[in-house]
């Protein structure tokens, strides 16, 4: 029984175990859904009760799913341990503490966490070896990346200032953090118009900070773009994409870890 249940609750191959994540989906989805209803001062108001009742059934079935998932685990400490243990525990925990603490409706929206299982039913095949060679190509590129954002925060730095020098703290660069604010949303292009230079000095190294705002979103597309198109690189030594150890060419399983190789 503890076998058939395990299959059923960890394993999506079966015919039961998928239908049992997909009423699992739909209860996460109701129960997040009513965390946001529960947001809505009006409809609080309106639906106190229902919302009370609604939310510890929501509690209890996901307390019993989550002790279940304890007893039929091959090893629960690891299980209790893992980042999907943690996230059924934090999903469960929050309505409990009405019991000790008030004020706790903000910690209950981690409960939001639970719909990352929506990966685990879609069984996303199709996309696994692309996200592991994107996932790669980001650690590959992550040293350059944290050069290239430090350079944007220095040249953030350096331009709100240099702006809040030029408009003489009027127009909304009242502070250098808030210049260095401004600098940031120029450079990402995102403009919220929330702040605007108002001297002419100011309007000239702003259209400056836009232009440079497109060179600075394509870079690190760039940097990674290099990085997929190496590891497509048929003459190129595969790496592993659990530990990273390059592998001699041909090899199935690394020689570091023992897990398969998947090439793309």
């Amino acid at each position: 029984m503890r076998a058939k249940l395990r299959e059923i609750i960890f394993g999506t191959a079966t015919t039961a175990g998928r239908r049992f994540d997909l009423w699992l989906l739909v209860l996460i989805l109701l129960s997040v859904g009513i965390i946001m209803i529960e947001s809505v001062p009006e409809w609080r108001t309106r639906m106190e009760e229902e919302l009370v009742v609604l939310e510890w059934t929501f509690t209890i079935l996901f307390t019993l799913e989550y002790i279940v998932r304890l007893l039929v685990a091959e090893k629960p400490l690891k299980y209790f341990l893992s980042f999907w243990g943690m996230v059924d525990l934090l999903s469960v925990i929050p309505t409990y503490l009405t019991f000790f603490i008030s004020g706790y409706q903000s910690i209950r929206m981690i409960r939001a966490l639970r719909l990352l299982r929506i990966f685990r039913i879609l069984k996303l095949s199709r996309f696994t070896v692309e996200s592991q060679a994107l996932f790669n190509a980001l650690k590959a590129s992550y040293y350059r990346i944290v050069v290239f954002l430090l350079f944007v925060f220095l040249i953030s730095i350096c331009a709100g200032t240099i702006m809040y020098v030029v408009e003489q703290g009027e127009n909304g660069f009242e502070s250098i953090p808030a210049s260095i604010y401004w600098a940031v949303v120029t450079i990402t292009t995102v403009g919220f118009g929330d702040i605007t230079p108002g001297t002419d000095i100011g309007k000239f190294l702003a259209t400056l900070m836009m232009i440079l705002g497109y060179a600075i979103i394509a870079l690190p597309t760039g940097l990674v773009t290099m990085e997929m198109v190496r590891a497509r690189d048929p003459n190129k030594d595969p790496a592993c994409g659990s530990c990273g150890n390059v592998n001699p060419k041909g090899s199935i399983f690394c020689n570091q870890c023992g897990n398969e190789i998947i090439t793309v």
